[in-house]
């Protein structure tokens, strides 16, 4: 059989080999790497097809347009466009009579929660990867000094609390972020 995993040729077993020797914890660790890849395409893809949009000339006219006075000339161009810095200087321009300087930020923020989507999902998977490969290796642990699979009411009932702390606490982030 095809081994795909280094750890697994490493190990001389096949990846399923590999799977079911690690234990039921195998499949949210799986479950996470799924979903940590599917982040990383997503904001790979977006990253790709925003730097396909940018267009630096126009920003840069329509910076000329503005020290020259023509602030009509300056939104005509940007409206046109799909760069994003062009998008942050026509809403600005557009409600400069609040505050220019208020009006950029918003629109700054605006254009970063479009590049942060994923973010905390993202940090979730970075931090709850390692503290269930150390709760499966709790568990082993256990199963290989008592014999019996059961759950030691020490480390590895901490490490349940700490994935289940941090799945409230990422949940209510992705919610902050949402709100800003």
């Amino acid at each position: 059989m095809i081994t795909s995993l280094p750890l697994a040729f490493l190990l001389n077993m096949t990846t399923m080999e590999l799977f079911k020797h690690g234990g039921p914890i195998m499949w949210p660790i799986l479950l996470i790497s799924l979903l940590g890849i599917t982040v990383i395409v997503d904001r790979l893809l977006f990253i790709i097809k925003e730097n396909g949009r940018r267009e630096p000339e126009v920003v840069e006219k329509m910076l000329e347009c503005v020290e020259k006075g023509d602030v009509a000339g300056a939104l005509a161009l940007g409206k046109k466009s799909n760069d994003s810095v062009a998008r942050i200087l026509v809403y600005s321009l557009n409600n400069k009579q609040y505050s220019l300087g208020n009006a950029f930020v918003r629109a700054s923020g605006q254009e970063l929660s479009r590049y942060s989507q994923g973010m905390a999902t993202l940090d979730t998977v970075i931090t709850s990867a390692p503290l269930l490969g150390l709760l499966g290796t709790g568990i082993t642990i256990v199963a290989l000094t008592t014999g019996t699979r059961h759950l030691s009411p020490t480390g590895v009932l901490g490490l349940c609390v700490a994935l289940i702390v941090l799945g409230v606490a990422s949940i209510h982030w992705a919610h902050v972020l949402i709100v800003e």
